[in-house]
């Protein structure tokens, strides 16, 4: 071993040159390897096959072998380059050994297995079987004598990386084709000084030598810009303008370059012919954010936006360099703009839990007309508008009809729900006639479930393209001369590191010119294949796990009913425009798709949105009151009403309802126009029959057509004072008085026996002017009462003895009953 390789503990050996006697030799002795190979699977194919199903046998589907009792190494393929082999060309591959057993490995190597009978893989069925294959077999094909890499000896746990350099022409592949490439570890472990296969990893090679006689194969590639919402309802106000409010600042990152959403625009301007599908409401967050913008603190979203409760927003430069990004991005001839409905509502969870909610249908329209309106004007490009897509592809009649009726026509759907027939040998094309009118687009469901998870390994990125160009080959040769299209869905949380893999596989199919990229409307304007299916499932067939995720139906139903609350504020404002956007849109925002893989955040931004709608419509009310004595037999009630918004309110009225009008009569509703944070003081002329306790309610009512009730309703208890015993209280006290002055003035004369007219008038005057220590004395006002007690204070006793010269009663502040 040389020095360099012995530092390394790597030995590669590359391609070996070789010429007349000596190649033909070679070759000869690898096809007798092959036959010696074939006949090992004739004789023992069965009993390896039951050693793979035994217990305890570790499986995976997939192109990377798991440790077995038998096969402790594991072996990855990080990386084939080229992606397809040409002739005369030497293909490299990387990767990893790990000793995944309890004993070391003893003189191991790695080598390139030729495929099995140099033959290609000529169906998709042939491609999932290699891909769900675990443990060496002899159908991997036999080991190459070179290259060979020789490898250190590995403990435990202890990994070494290979490079491998075949020459395309030593895996003498028989003709055009996608073919199985296996890297596969042989030595021996522990005491066992054997010789035997240890580990396998195997993946596709597509090999392409005449890349013009077949009809490439059409594939459409969605490319999704969405990010779950942000914008609130809450604004601020700053000198007379509107301030965007966003529930965190998590855009600021992924909207600045290395961030999610600046990396998945640069790379989607790379590509040929990409389908950019955007969330317009994301388009409206990043245009807030280009200006002075705002963000809640933690545990704030029911609440008004004020400066203590939020914080500057730091992404206003990022926000707008990545919309001018975007636009230069989907500008680009060739490509098409998908709008979604705003803010990508879940028509699968409405479909399944909400379909029949009032305004439910009106509320998708709208949707999906502000979705095109918003994406055209923010990106200045023409946007379509009439397409769904249901949470991951899934569809059903239900979600099918609910699209329809939300005006969507085209449909985004995941092979799964429409599976083809066994019957059928070859991938049809993507476009299928639904009925009523709608056409769906099928996304292939293997191709594009390569790209569902983040492939953050080189391993994943290398399994992932390769298969991508063996499932595409395979589909170009099955029909050579009958083009078709193919739907690439990922996901629409595409991260970074999947987005890349993705553009480098379709690149490499391109170059290899076995497909070509087109639009989603190329593809969805082509003839459908009449033997492909076209059957929309029913709600039976939805997967159980989609499911699991939906919004409950308890949610959609509050969110629907906010939208009357807020049909009921807006009929009280003189500004409603300042509210109705705002919160229509948070609305949409409430039911999003984005919700499905953050459902406690989901959550979150529901409640924020109910609890802020609450706190705006509690600012007009009637403040709580207190017991109220009414002492007289007319006199004025007084309410307060409060209106704590930042704008004027008007078409209102309070009505002021007796219990007993047999004991309390009130009058006529007053009208109320009321400026912002102000209050006014209501007075309600009143007259009392019969002494006791009476019941008031307070109620706000809407004026115009149709009034409705407006807050809740404040209820008060009102004790009448008899007006009639007072009375006589007051006529008793009197006649008393004159019976006694009477009486003096008999004894005074009585007693002097003089001439009663000599000095009778004077006890008579002082009685009168009230002179003498035997005067009488009228009833006393009650103390006054100096403590000013809160709106809410039910134990207060208001009372027209205990008014202030002022006329202000203390006991409920500027509320009182007086003649």
């Amino acid at each position: 071993m040389s020095e360099p390789a012995r530092h390394s503990g790597l030995e590669t050996y590359g391609h070996r040159g070789r010429a007349g006697r000596g190649g033909r030799t070679a070759r000869a002795a690898r096809r007798l390897g092959a036959l010696a190979a074939g006949c090992a699977i004739l004789l023992g194919a069965a009993p390896q096959a039951g050693a793979l199903g035994a217990p305890g046998a570790a499986s995976r589907p997939g192109l990377m072998t798991e440790v077995s009792g038998e096969y402790p190494v594991v072996v990855t393929i990080d990386g084939v380059s080229p992606a397809v082999a040409t002739p005369n060309g030497t293909v490299t591959i990387t990767g990893q050994v790990t000793n995944g057993g309890r004993a070391p490995l003893k003189s191991p190597h790695a080598a390139v297995r030729a495929p099995f009978n140099h033959k290609p893989l000529n169906t998709r069925s042939d491609l999932a079987s290699v891909a769900t294959r675990n443990d060496p077999a002899g159908v991997d094909g036999v080991d190459l004598p070179s290259p060979q890499a020789a490898l250190n000896e590995l403990g435990p746990g202890q990994s070494q990386p290979f490079t491998l350099q075949v020459a395309v022409a030593d895996l003498e592949l028989d003709r055009e084709g996608a073919y199985e490439l296996a890297v596969d570890v042989r030595g021996s472990t522990g005491d066992n000084q054997r010789e035997r296969p240890l580990g396998i990893a195997r993946t596709f090679l597509p090999y392409n030598p005449n890349p013009t006689d077949a009809q490439p194969t059409q594939v459409a590639t969605l490319w999704p810009i969405t990010h779950t919402p942000e914008l609130v309802a809450q604004t601020l106000s700053d000198n007379d303008q509107s301030v965007a409010v966003l529930r965190d600042d998590s855009l600021a990152a992924e909207f600045a370059p290395g961030g999610r959403l600046y990396e998945l625009v640069d790379i989607g301007a790379g590509l040929n012919a990409p389908t950019w599908v955007v969330d317009p409401d994301l388009l409206d967050t990043a245009y807030a954010m280009t200006k002075p913008y705002r963000v809640q603190k933690p545990n704030t979203a029911g609440q008004s936006a004020k400066d203590e409760n939020t914080t500057q927003g730091t992404g206003t430069a990022a926000a707008a360099a990545w919309l001018d990004k975007l636009r230069a991005a989907v500008a680009k001839k060739g490509g098409e703009v998908v709008s979604l409905p705003y803010a990508d509502p879940d028509i699968a969870s409405i479909a399944h839990n909400g379909a029949d909610l009032s305004g439910v249908d009106t509320a998708l329209l709208k949707a999906g007309t502000a979705g095109q309106v918003t994406a055209e004007g923010r990106l200045s490009v023409d946007v379509r508008g009439d397409v769904a897509w249901p949470y991951q592809g899934y569809l059903d009649q239900q979600i099918a009809a609910t699209a329809q009726r939300g005006g969507d026509n085209l449909l985004l759907v995941n092979g799964a729900s429409l599976p083809e027939a066994d019957s059928l040998k070859y991938t049809p094309g993507a476009v299928r006639p639904l009925g009523n009118g709608q056409t769906g687009v099928v996304a292939d469901n293997t191709v594009s479930g390569l790209f569902q998870n983040d492939l953050n390994t080189p391993q994943a990125q290398s399994e992932a393209v390769q298969r991508f160009l063996a499932e595409t080959f395979v589909i170009t040769r099955q029909e050579p001369h009958n083009q078709r299209g193919l739907l690439v869905m990922p996901p629409r949380g595409l991260t970074v590191n999947t987005a890349k893999t993705l553009a480098s596989a379709l690149q490499s199919a391109n170059a290899g010119q076995w497909t070509t990229p087109v639009t989603l409307d190329t593809v969805a304007q082509a003839a459908a294949d009449p033997r492909a299916n076209g059957a929309v499932p029913p709600a039976t067939d939805y997967p159980g796990e989609a499911r699991a995720s939906e919004l409950s139906a308890k949610a959609l139903t509050e969110t629907m009913a906010i939208q009357s609350k807020l049909d009921l504020l807006m009929r009280i404002l003189t500004l409603p425009q300042r509210v109705r956007g705002p919160f229509s849109a948070a609305m949409v925002r409430s039911v999003s798709t984005e919700w499905r893989t953050q459902g406690p955040a989901g959550d979150t931004y529901r409640d924020g949105v109910r609890d802020y709608l609450a706190e705006l419509s509690q600012a007009v009310r009637v403040p709580k009151k207190g017991v109220i004595t009414f002492a007289g037999d007319t006199g004025v009630l007084q309410v307060s009403v409060r209106n704590d918004l930042t704008q004027s309110v008007t078409n209102l009225k309070l009505v002021l309802t007796s219990s007993q009008p047999n004991r309390l009569k009130v009058g006529d509703p007053a009208d109320i126009v009321l400026g912002a944070s102000r209050s006014v003081t209501m007075q309600f002329p009143a007259e009392a029959h019969n002494n006791g306790q009476a019941t008031m309610t307070a109620q706000l009512w809407t004026t115009g057509p149709d009034p409705q009730r407006y807050g809740d309703p404040v209820t008060f208890n009102v004790m009448v004072t008899s007006v009639t015993d007072g009375v006589l209280y007051v006529i008793g006290a009197g006649l008393l008085l004159i019976l006694l002055a009477a009486l003096r003035i008999y004894r005074q004369r009585k007693k002097q026996g003089a001439d009663p007219d000599a000095d009778g008038d004077r006890p008579l005057d002082e009685a009168a002017d009230g002179g003498g220590p035997d005067r009488a004395e009228g009833p006393r006002a009650a103390p006054e009462d100096d403590d000013e007690g809160p709106d809410d204070d039910r134990d207060a006793v208001q009372t027209l003895r205990g008014t202030t010269a002022d006329g202000r009663d203390r006991a409920t502040g500027d509320e009182k009953v007086g003649p």
